[in-house]
């Protein structure tokens, strides 16, 4: 069977995680194109409750085989706690983990310049979370940075890193006076994780092609969402890697004929971390009532998220520029208890109407968006697992962004649980 891709269709920590533990059961291959440890995808199931930034949220599947691609970029400091703490609950990832050969390290200097460029930018900041995932993405541009396979090579490695790091060094103390990092505990501390990840470098690119060839199940997991996509997010408040469904072909290594399916995952209504344009931002509390029910507080960083009615405008655009063909809904649930809901079906922009988000941040931020009021069903939906025996209104919210997105709703998410959910239409 061909590649699934799962994408998140707003501003990220749309539910991505669950969805994937969700349909891992029927999986070969859970494989990460890309972002880094900045992603937090947030799984709850018989094992109890985790916070993935690195490995795949299929780890949980015994037969599955957990891939992390050449688009990512790695701090292995975070990747090696990760596999410690899922062993240290009774998960053994070690058997099934591969990592690209291709995939980018995270260095010291990436979090060092991350930090330094951030606070230099003063009111402007963009809110990045300071992992040094920015700085990783530019150098693998820039044609300076170290990736997996160099650490194969410890010579090869120990050349690289002395003349990358008397660059990094330079712009540390010159630009920013702050004090130059040392190359012997770099190298020492680097060599070391090469020794507890060697086992798992592969060039995954082939492994992906040979299961697809074999007709095995391989599922695409995104990081973030759309809506924070270098070329087609807010920019420049969006993230450093490609979000969508053409990223994932680019992020593993497989042809875009090779994907049968692009599943788009949205929440029921809207977040966003960081700084930023969000036209259907609540600031009252309805926004507060969302933030507080839906636990909306960054897995990453522990931030508050900001939170707003359903975006139909930026959501519609998210599945034109993906190809969905299938809509993830989740946390329905936090709805439960509203007496009417707003959606936004259009932006109002000094006397016109915009059907599609502008180009550019700042006629974003000038955008009003359109409401249009839909009663509540103020009863819980935890408990209910069949779309007919949801209350008449919750049906109508979930009928009403299928227009407006124009893709039907396959899943509806009623809790954080594996079993809570709602099978519209199968996607696997």
């Amino acid at each position: 069977m061909p590649a699934i891709a799962i994408i998140g269709g707003q501003w990220g920590d749309e539910g991505k995680g669950k969805l994937i533990d969700l349909l891992a059961e029927k999986a070969n291959i859970v494989a990460r194109f890309s972002g880094g440890n900045n992603a937090g995808h947030t799984v709850v199931n018989e094992f109890g409750k985790f916070g993935l930034h690195m490995i795949p949220s299929g780890v949980f599947h015994s037969h599955v085989d957990c891939l992390i691609g050449n688009g990512v970029v790695i701090n292995p400091r975070v990747l090696i706690s990760e596999i410690e703490t899922l062993r240290g609950r009774g998960i053994d990832v070690v058997s099934r983990l591969f990592i690209s050969d291709r995939a980018h390290l995270i260095m010291p200097y990436h979090l060092l310049l991350d930090a330094l460029e951030e606070d230099a930018r003063g009111k402007s900041a963009i809110g990045t979370t300071r992992l040094g995932i920015g700085p990783a993405y530019a150098d693998k541009v820039s044609r300076l940075g170290i990736r997996f396979g160099d650490l194969l090579d410890k010579d090869l490695f120990r050349r690289r890193l002395r003349a990358i790091l008397n660059h990094k060094n330079a712009i540390i103390s010159r630009v920013f006076g702050a004090s130059p990092l040392s190359f012997d505990e770099i190298y020492q501390e680097y060599c070391n994780y090469a020794d507890r990840l060697l086992p798992f470098i592969r060039e995954t690119s082939l492994m992906v092609n040979e299961a697809l060839e074999k007709g095995d199940t391989v599922l695409l997991e995104g990081a973030q969402g759309t809506m924070l996509d270098i070329d087609f997010g807010t920019y420049p408040y969006v993230t450093s890697s490609s979000c969508t469904a053409g990223g994932a072909c680019l992020g593993i290594g497989i042809s875009p004929i090779q994907i049968d399916k692009i599943i788009g995952v949205y929440k029921a209504y809207t977040t966003r971390v960081g700084g930023g344009p969000m036209p259907t931002e609540l600031r009252d509390a309805t926004g507060d009532m969302m933030r507080e029910r839906g636990k909306e507080y960054g897995t990453t960083t522990g931030r508050p998220r900001r939170c707003g009615w359903f975006d139909g405008v930026a959501t519609r655009f998210s599945a034109r520029l993906n190809g969905f063909i299938g809509i993830a809904l989740t946390k329905f649930d936090i709805l439960d208890t509203l007496p009417t809901i707003k959606i936004c079906t259009g932006y109002e922009l000094e006397g016109t109407v915009l059907d599609n988000p502008p180009h550019n941040f700042a006629t974003l931020e000038k955008c009003r968006p359109i409401w249009e009021e839909m009663p509540g069903w103020q009863t819980s939906t935890h408990q209910i697992r069949n779309f007919n025996d949801l209350p008449r209104e919750a049906q109508q919210y979930v009928k009403r962004i299928e227009e407006l997105v124009g893709c039907p709703v396959d899943l509806i998410s009623v809790g954080p649980s594996r079993d809570q959910s709602i099978i519209v239409r199968p996607i696997l």
